[in-house]
């Protein structure tokens, strides 16, 4: 939930009005939506490059992942993959937008591990392709950008793990 929720939420649960505090923090979260903005329009813009930087680099890594047996293995099966890649960077955008993971949890990843585990798929390939995304999209990043979407990449790939 954003400080923004967060705050009012607490606030009328209490019947009051927002503190200065609380205004202060809202402040700061809508100082920075221009950066948080420009980070995911960054990330959404170049998200083909992304999945397929990390997809590439996942595969050299874990060959056993595209090899016969595994859940990559085959060109429909190789798809499916990147897809799920796109999924997770997606989500991680979701993140930065809003200031929060609470996006990430709700959209993706509550039932996330039960459904790979169902399907076979290793969720340590899972974790390690959205660790490959965030390596891709750091080279696209710099500073407190770098610093914002690292963030939430973190998240995305400890649920995972």
């Amino acid at each position: 939930m954003s400080i923004v929720s967060n705050s009012i939420i607490n606030a009328d649960a209490e019947a009051r009005y927002l503190s200065p505090g609380e205004l202060d923090q809202i402040k700061s979260f809508v100082g920075a939506g221009q950066r948080r903005i420009r980070v995911a329009q960054v990330l959404g813009e170049s998200r083909e490059r992304i999945v397929k930087t990390a997809g590439g680099a996942l595969f050299q890594r874990r060959p056993d992942v595209i090899s016969p047996g595994g859940n990559a293995y085959g060109e429909e099966m190789t798809a499916s993959c990147l897809r799920d890649m796109d999924y997770y960077l997606r989500l991680v955008t979701y993140g930065i937008i809003a200031g929060d993971v609470t996006p990430i949890e709700e959209v993706g990843i509550i039932g996330a591990k039960e459904m790979y585990r169902s399907l076979g798929t290793p969720l340590d390939a899972m974790a390690e392709s959205v660790r490959e995304m965030k390596n891709a999209a750091m080279g696209l990043l710099t500073g407190s950008d770098a610093e914002e979407a690292g963030f939430y990449f973190d998240y995305v790939i400890g649920a995972l793990s």
